[in-house]
């Protein structure tokens, strides 16, 4: 039945990690990492910078400038709030689950596990399409940044030989262990940091009258009206709450973050510490990065820029790097070295995100292959733990950024972001689901949620507010497509994934003749002890961040290396 009894639980840590004696197996170093073939080789600083920028992208820095201009600085920081508010809220849902049980494929085997087979065949392929479409999203966005020192780079050549070049690259670096990506990524989302702060900074000096003008523009763009914009000629309350909208679907793009973490959670080195301080990380990272790259944004660039007019609307420039408005605001000061130096790291933060998104896409076909989702040959790993024949359909997708070679950047950007904002909407409703139903299974079972290694305050409370939000916007995202008038395209762009997943769920249903879990019968065992028995290997206590980081520069170093294990050493 499953049933996860005090009893079994007593009996289950008791087994595997109080009285834990390790086997010749462990002293040879041969206890599997996980259930499956993927091995645990990220350090706690690569999950670290992983957590803090890994899904921070072309979002933030460039297509946020379309919230702001449909919706003004106020509206956009408002939206911005709300959404980071109701996304910690998935955090803290996710965060409690993952910790417990770090296994591969993340929130989608979870859902699957305990909720429905179907729910998670739907939020795998869901959730997929999400991040395979990512990966041309980035590449597209990454040629429009070069094309800021060359115009000339929008035409069709030069277009397709970066493609290319950039597909190469996501090969190279994810087809080699996983320790290859979390290297790569750690530098890069490093960058990211940076450049944020960067900014931060230039936004400040700049407002107060550290600009080659010398002009203290402060909070010029907040009045006038320009706080709270109308998205349509009729103004009034009701435009500007449309307005509002606009700036809160440029929200749901941007603000993301925890499904990453609970995809890498079956590759990482200690899970239940390491993990568990990147989900905490995630609250950080929304009130400083999100909510304050809304504030900056709204701060030096007003939202009726006639060049931030340009981007959104089309038109002349609308087409080169200068697409993101901490440039435009750049060149609105004459401040001649700044921007190339931002578009520089802004190219960096772009290609992590892609990367990032290419891990993810191969993790999670791997997650729905190991549950008979996918064709059971996808599950085939190589001996440094990667999903070979997953990669091998995942950098597919990549090739879909050559359209813009034939029909322009802004049209593949433009569907892109349309079919890409629901799907992810959709995962987070997926979260909240699974969580609410894993939170009844432990009340029925007799399980202390106390006792988990996370425990997530205000449940399941907040799993439901963040059930009713999501699930709102996901059927109010695509509005526009009825108003002015009714129009196919922007009907299809908008709703598209809406279709899909329904479809997926209920025809994985009737196929599999699946069944909603009984919270009696849900399995709160799983893969527990495999994890308790793995890291009871451990010799040494958890490597701290900066100590890891100090070590990267020969300080601290210990001999034989970090977290080493019974039998044998990791690296």
């Amino acid at each position: 039945m499953g049933m996860f009894s005090k009893d079994h639980e007593k009996h289950s840590d008791q087994d595997v990690s109080d009285g834990f004696e390790p086997t010749n197996d462990i002293q040879e170093g041969m206890l599997s990492d996980n259930a499956d073939d993927l091995q645990r080789h990220l350090a706690n600083r690569q999950i670290q910078l992983i957590a803090i920028g890994g899904s921070i992208g072309t979002a933030l820095f460039v297509t946020i400038g379309q919230g702001l201009y449909w919706g003004g600085a106020a509206s956009l920081l408002l939206a911005y709030l709300i959404q980071s508010c109701m996304l910690a809220l998935i955090n803290n849902s996710i965060a409690e689950m993952t910790i417990a049980y770090p296994v591969s494929g993340g929130f989608v085997r979870l859902a699957g596990k305990w909720v429905d087979d179907a729910l998670g065949f739907m939020l795998g392929w869901n959730f997929f399409l999400y991040e395979a479409l990512l990966i041309p999203f980035e590449i597209t966005a990454l040629n429009l940044i070069i094309s800021f020192w060359s115009p000339s780079i929008t035409e069709p050549g030069p277009t397709a030989g970066i493609c290319i070049g950039v597909i190469i690259l996501y090969a190279a670096i994810n087809i080699l262990a996983v320790r290859a990506y979390g290297e790569a990524e750690f530098w890069l989302s490093g960058g990211k940091v940076i450049l944020i702060f960067s900014l931060f900074f230039f936004t400040f000096i700049t407002m107060v009258g550290g600009n080659p003008k010398g002009d203290a523009y402060g909070f010029r763009h907040w009045t006038n009206g320009q706080a709270f914009r109308a998205r349509y000629e009729a103004g009034g309350d009701l435009g500007r709450f449309e307005g509002f909208l606009s700036a809160l679907w440029s929200a749901a793009f941007t603000v993301v973050g925890p499904e990453y973490i609970s995809m890498v959670a079956a590759e990482a080195k200690r899970p239940r510490i390491y993990i568990k301080t990147a989900f905490k990380t995630v609250y950080f990272r929304f009130g400083l990065f999100f909510i304050g790259g809304a504030l900056a944004v709204g701060i030096v660039v007003g939202s009726r820029d006639p060049e931030l007019t340009k981007v959104v609307l089309g038109g002349k420039g609308s087409g080169t790097g200068a697409a993101s408005p901490y440039v435009i605001a750049m060149s609105n000061l004459n401040i001649k070295i700044f921007p190339h130096i931002v578009n520089a790291l802004l190219m960096t933060s772009i290609f992590s995100a892609g990367n990032t998104y290419t891990y993810a896409a191969v993790r999670s076909l791997y997650g729905l292959a190991l549950e008979g989702r996918a064709p059971g040959f996808l599950t085939y790993c190589t001996k440094n733990g990667v999903p070979i024949w997953c990669f091998c359909v995942v950098m597919c997708f990549p090739f879909l950024s050559l359209l813009q070679v034939g029909k322009g950047s802004a049209v593949v950007l433009t569907w892109l972001v349309a079919l890409i904002t629901a799907g992810g909407l959709i995962d987070y409703i997926g979260m909240a689901i699974t969580y609410i139903r894993f939170h009844a299974a432990c009340k029925a079972q007799g399980l202390d949620r106390r006792t988990l290694p996370y425990y997530g305050y205000f449940q399941p409370y907040g799993a439901w507010i963040g059930l009713i939000w999501f699930t709102v916007i996901v059927v109010f995202y695509g509005y526009t497509s009825f108003r002015p008038a009714f129009s196919v395209t922007g009907f299809f762009q908008n709703y598209i994934m809406q279709i899909l997943d329904p479809l997926l769920f209920i025809g994985w249903k009737l196929l599999k003749k699946t069944k909603w879990r009984n919270a009696y019968e849900v399995d709160l065992v799983w893969e527990r002890p495999t994890i308790d028995a793995y890291e009871a290997t451990f010799l040494d206590p958890p490597v701290g961040f900066w100590t890891e980081m100090l070590q990267l520069v020969g300080i601290k170093r210990t001999k034989g290396g970090n977290d080493k294990r019974q039998g044998s050493i990791t690296n």
